[in-house]
Order: C-alpha cells, then sequence, then structure tokens
C-alpha cells in the first residue's frame, strides 16, 4: 500500500515543481537549450539514483535492457515538456494548463486502454469523460 500511495505522492509533487519549472524558463532563451541542460541535468541526477538505490549496479548492463520504448519515451518526453514550454511562452496561465491538458488526455487513454489493452469502458468512465468534458466548459468561461 505504501508502494500505491508513495508513487501517486512522487508524481503529484514533482508535476508541481514541473509546472512551475516550465513556466519560469525564461522566454528567450531557446527552448532546445534549455530542454539539453534540463536533460544534461536529469541524465546525471538519475545515474546517480542509479547507483544510490542499487549497491554494486552495473549501469551498463541495464542500458543493454533497453527496448524501443525507452527510446521513444525519450523523444516523447521531449515533445511534453516542449509542448508544455511553448504553451507557457504563448500564455496559458499555470492554472489551467495541465487542467485542460489532462483532461484531454483523460478522455484518449480511456479509449486507447479499450482499443489496445482491452481495458473495459465503464458507466463510471463514462461519467469521468462527461465530468471532464464539464471541466473543460467551466474553464473555458
Amino acid at each position: 500500500m505504501f508502494n500505491y500511495i508513495w508513487s501517486v505522492a512522487i508524481i503529484v509533487f514533482s508535476n508541481i515543481l514541473y509546472q512551475i519549472c516550465a513556466k519560469d524558463i525564461p522566454e528567450q532563451m531557446n527552448t532546445y537549450a534549455s530542454m539539453a541542460v534540463t536533460y544534461a541535468v536529469a541524465t546525471v541526477f538519475s545515474a546517480v539514483m542509479y547507483f544510490v538505490t542499487n549497491k554494486g549496479g552495473n549501469i551498463f548492463q541495464e542500458f543493454k535492457l533497453s527496448n524501443w520504448a525507452t527510446i521513444i519515451l525519450g523523444i516523447v518526453i521531449t515533445g511534453l515538456e516542449v509542448g508544455f514550454i511553448y504553451a507557457y511562452k504563448a500564455g496559458w496561465k499555470v492554472s489551467t494548463l495541465a487542467t485542460v491538458t489532462n483532461a484531454f488526455l483523460a478522455i484518449a487513454l480511456i479509449f486507447l486502454g479499450f482499443f489496445l489493452y482491452r481495458e473495459t469502458i465503464t458507466w463510471s468512465k463514462v461519467l469521468g469523460v462527461a465530468i471532464c468534458l464539464a471541466g473543460l466548459w467551466f474553464i473555458k468561461k
């Protein structure tokens, strides 16, 4: 149960800091230069955390376990980051951008789960979609 709650807490806390940082990237800085710095720091931090959490581990052996998903995830994460930074530079508010994108994401993932992973679409999920759409309508107002 601890891991179930802890993992969500990490996501929420990291997402809060993420939105603050993405909003505060200097507007005059090239977004891709910013990403290069961000990922250089992420690479070093990830390597350090690998050795902290895996005493005596061989990170190069771990690299051999990578598949297509690891590579594509790097590209996709860059797209997410760049999208948020450009959206903030375009004037989106920190109080609405994540809400709007996450509502659309929730709707899309219900269908993705159904078609790719054979997850069931329940009435509660349909109601959740309706609530997401209603929420977007209220945000627009």
